[in-house]
């Protein structure tokens, strides 16, 4: 039954499907070589001569692996091969063939499906047809005369005419044998000759990191986005539960706060979701610290802010450096409400002291609030925004850093002004080990 299975099976159909497709591709170089072969001298004879026809069939192949050279043949043959032969998707390359040696494997793989298919084919249109012929000999008188007429001498006994239904049957097997040889070679062959080659895994694996940097830019800003503003909210309507009966006022500017911050964060959300609607692409979304003073009016924390020079300014801060400093304060903000004193402390907290300066060559943020529980600030599974921080600042080129300062939290972010790789040692494989050494020591922290 296994081997009934493999000679006749829904797989073997298959690969003698795409054995029959690579004959039908060859015919175009055959005919081809058929005219070169006659030219040469094959003359009247050419259709009937085994030697012209071995002549043109071994002249078809050469120009078949010529075209297997250009670059879209591979997805054509990754494609067949995918559908009809059974190999696993994962194991074959993507896209065109752009080096040499993708091409080469290409045309080796062409070629091999093309001479196979046309070996496949030309059996499967001469073979059956005799085989039947012979296994009908014993209930057919005509083909009997004609087979006593013409066939070899030893053919014409009566014990060859009683074997001849097994032979035909022989025939039919052997030729579904070779078929099914002949798919496997091609199954085993394609991972090494359509499988990707080295610069074929580089370009996939830089595909991979671009996709993991877009879903990883994502999650930065929901994170700082979002978490910032549920913190906020939660923070204001807690506090004006506790004082609805006694103090109106009160009440009334949290849930104006509430507005205000879920009104921005709508907007703020709605600009972090069209990333998704960019194809990949790195589109310029998001507040930048022009938008500053809104944040700090309803963030929920009373803030002293202090600016030193116009980081407001687009001329002195660059737009991507003025969105990630946005990001990075309210980051620091939320850390402020989520595990700082300032909400313990009630109305006569001291409030959280915030500096944006713009220096010379870098825009400084200084953040600090006060330290609260410190069971908080080490509470398991803290540090996702903190490590958010230290990943913006690294990829910009700068640095950061939080912790504890005696009885403060303080936060610490240097963005450089200039534009990132300009100085030695701030490439993209520098920043990005920088940024996952500075957030993994973050996350430590807290």
């Amino acid at each position: 039954m296994r081997a009934v299975r493999a000679l006749f099976g829904r797989r073997a159909r298959l690969r003698w499907l795409h054995l029959i497709m690579g004959g039908a591709l060859l015919m175009p170089y055959f005919l081809v070589g058929t005219v070169l072969v006659g030219m040469a001298g094959g003359g009247q004879q050419l259709f009937s001569s085994v030697p012209a026809q071995l002549g043109a069939f071994g002249l078809a192949l050469p120009m078949a692996a010529v075209t297997g050279l250009f670059a879209l043949v591979r997805p054509l043959c990754v494609a067949a091969a995918r559908a009809l032969c059974g190999v696993p998707t994962a194991v074959l390359a993507d896209g065109p063939a752009r080096t040499r040696q993708a091409r080469v494997r290409t045309a080796g793989w062409y070629t091999l499906h093309l001479a196979l298919g046309g070996i496949v084919s030309g059996a499967t249109l001469a073979l059956p047809p005799f085989a039947v012929a012979v296994a009908a000999l014993p209930l057919s008188p005509g083909l009997r005369s004609t087979w006593l007429l013409d066939g070899p001498e030893p053919l014409r006994e009566p014990w060859a005419l009683a074997l001849a239904p097994f032979a035909g049957i022989a025939m039919l097997v052997a030729l579904a044998a070779v078929a099914a040889a002949a798919g496997e070679v091609l199954a085993r062959r394609a991972p090494v000759l359509l499988g990707p080659t080295p610069e074929d895994r580089l370009a996939a694996a830089e595909r991979r990191a671009a996709d993991l940097a877009v879903r990883n830019r994502l999650a930065r800003e929901l994170h700082d986005s979002v978490g910032h503003a549920l913190s906020a909210v939660t923070l204001q309507a807690g506090a004006a539960r506790r004082v609805l009966d006694r103090d109106p006022e009160f009440v009334r500017e949290a849930l104006t706060a509430i507005e205000e911050t879920t009104r921005r964060t709508v907007g703020e959300l709605d600009a972090v979701l069209g990333l998704l609607r960019q194809d990949g692409e790195q589109a310029a979304y998001g507040p930048g610290l022009d938008a500053l003073g809104g944040l700090l009016a309803y963030c929920g924390v009373p803030v002293a802010y202090e600016s030193d020079g116009d980081p407001e300014d687009p001329g002195a801060v660059r737009p991507d450096v003025s969105r990630e400093a946005y990001r990075i304060v309210q980051e620091g903000l939320s850390n402020a409400l989520r595990h700082g004193g300032v909400a313990a402390q009630g109305a006569g907290a001291a409030p959280v002291r915030l500096l944006v300066a713009v220096r010379a060559e870098e825009l400084e943020i200084v953040m600090e609030n006060p330290l609260g529980d410190r069971a908080a600030v080490a509470r398991p599974g803290g540090g996702r925004g903190l490590r958010g921080i230290a990943e913006r600042a690294v990829l910009l080129g700068g640095r950061a850093g939080a912790g504890p300062d005696g009885d403060v939290w303080r936060l610490t972010a240097r963005l450089p002004l200039a534009a990132p790789g300009t100085a030695a040692g701030t490439g993209p494989g520098t920043r990005a080990a920088g940024a996952e050494r500075s957030g993994t020591e973050a996350e430590g922290r807290r």
